[in-house]
């Protein structure tokens, strides 16, 4: 189900437009409305929400971590420290701990290509823990507790830690026979974080998945998924069967090649890509854009959805929050 698109992690660059000609300001229609444009000041490459939706984290191509105010777009943190500064490597994702009694405030867990795996107590800027893993990490996310959490990069592994010691768990093997899975690389994280099988029990077979865009709806029965091609890019399966159910249409717009796509309640989708740069809300009852951040500075790389249904969606340097008619 997982797919890497080069043989190392290659991080996305300016786009051919001069910084001159870049502009913050994208077209957006339909059912969003534009809550802030935020200029991070370097390239992003992902985003994420807190528990509550009160504030939101953008991950840097340098390695820091910006925290802002959902509510008026002002910066409260930046998270970085000696290693990550020094080394300068990319933050490939982020995923807050669910709140619990055992800390106070936020937390939030942070993997780099350098194979870093790192953990923020956000007020205090204090990075709590650090693991260095034995290849590029892309990927990390805990379970429902915070009990527990899993990583993914470079290679076929995906590891499983215990969250209070840090020591690990399992590590999870491809599995053996016709089809082997996950042996390249994992991109995806699974935010639901269901029961892991070993050996893998399911597979899907097509999708060339380069970033956070895989995604469970709320019944468990279906799976979205966004590739970054030409051709089908975002299709929808039977998680019981691994039968594809449909191929959702591209926006009259033009083609974008997905990187980033999220089910959104029951009746919507959210996807974001290159090519051409957009990020669509997509009513699934009609099957067409009902929503559409548009002539963006560059590729959508991530997206995320708060619980009070506001997007964010990263393009360039810019982190763009959209109001969406929907909540999670």
């Amino acid at each position: 189900m997982q797919s890497g698109r080069r043989g190392r992690l290659s991080v996305p660059g300016p786009s051919n437009a001069t910084q001159d000609s870049i502009t913050s300001s994208p077209s957006i229609s339909g059912d969003l409305r534009l809550l802030h444009t935020i200029d991070c000041g370097d390239q992003l490459l992902c985003c994420q929400f807190n528990n509550d939706g009160t504030r939101v984290a953008a991950g840097l191509r340098t390695g820091a971590i910006k925290v802002y105010s959902v509510n008026d777009g002002s910066l409260h943190h930046i998270l970085a420290d000696n290693e990550t500064t020094s080394l300068g490597l990319p933050t490939t994702s982020m995923h807050f701990m669910p709140r619990g009694p055992a800390h106070n405030g936020d937390v939030i867990l942070t993997t780099y290509s350098g194979g870093k795996v790192k953990l923020w107590h956000v007020s205090t800027r204090t990075c709590v823990r650090t693991i260095t893993e034995d290849r590029q990490t892309f990927m990390a996310c805990f379970n429902h507790s915070g009990s527990k959490f899993v990583t993914g990069g470079a290679g076929p592994g995906i590891y499983m830690y215990d969250a209070q010691t840090w020591d690990k768990l399992e590590n999870f093997l491809p599995s053996f026979g016709p089809y082997k899975h996950h042996i390249l690389y994992v991109f995806y994280h699974f935010c639901s974080f269901p029961p892991l099988l070993c050996p893998s029990c399911r597979h899907i077979s097509g999708p060339h998945i380069c970033g956070d865009a895989m995604s469970i709806d709320k019944t468990g029965t279906q799976i979205l998924t966004g590739s970054w091609r030409r051709h089908n890019t975002l299709q929808i399966w039977d998680a019981e069967t691994c039968a594809k159910i449909m191929d959702i249409p591209e926006d009259f717009r033009g083609h974008s090649q997905i990187y980033t796509c999220h089910f959104l309640g029951a009746d919507y989708i959210v996807a974001g890509g290159s090519r051409n740069n957009l990020c669509r809300l997509i009513d699934r009852r009609i099957l067409m854009s009902t929503g559409v951040l548009n002539d963006l500075p560059g590729g959508v790389y991530s997206t995320h959805i708060s619980c009070r249904g506001v997007l964010a969606a990263t393009s360039n340097n810019f982190l763009y929050l959209a109001q969406t008619p929907v909540k999670p």
